[in-house]
């Protein structure tokens, strides 16, 4: 392995390390039909990326439905939060 790709693979690692995650819990509570059009509104989801994660929520009880920089992530964690979703960044 060269110097150069030593260095990338530092970087990206680097990187990868900064990321934050908007993990999305289940609840007894909203409608599959909310959860899928909250996401699309706060995370910028597809319809089926949404509808994924919300079949995933629903069986699993959380999944991580938006990486990224702190920064990005909060305002988005906060609009799922007043939605009145469960939701937290870690």
């Amino acid at each position: 392995m060269s110097t150069r790709e030593k260095t990338s693979e530092l970087l990206l690692e680097e990187e990868v390390s900064t990321q934050n995650e908007i993990v999305l819990y289940n609840d007894d509570v909203n409608t599959f039909d909310h959860v899928i059009e909250t996401l699309i509104y706060a995370c910028d989801h597809s319809v089926e990326q949404a509808e994924q994660c919300s079949i995933i929520v629903h069986y699993k009880g959380k999944c991580t439905v938006k990486t990224g920089l702190y920064d990005d992530l909060k305002p988005r964690c906060s609009m799922l939060l007043e939605a009145g979703l469960s939701a937290e960044i870690v």
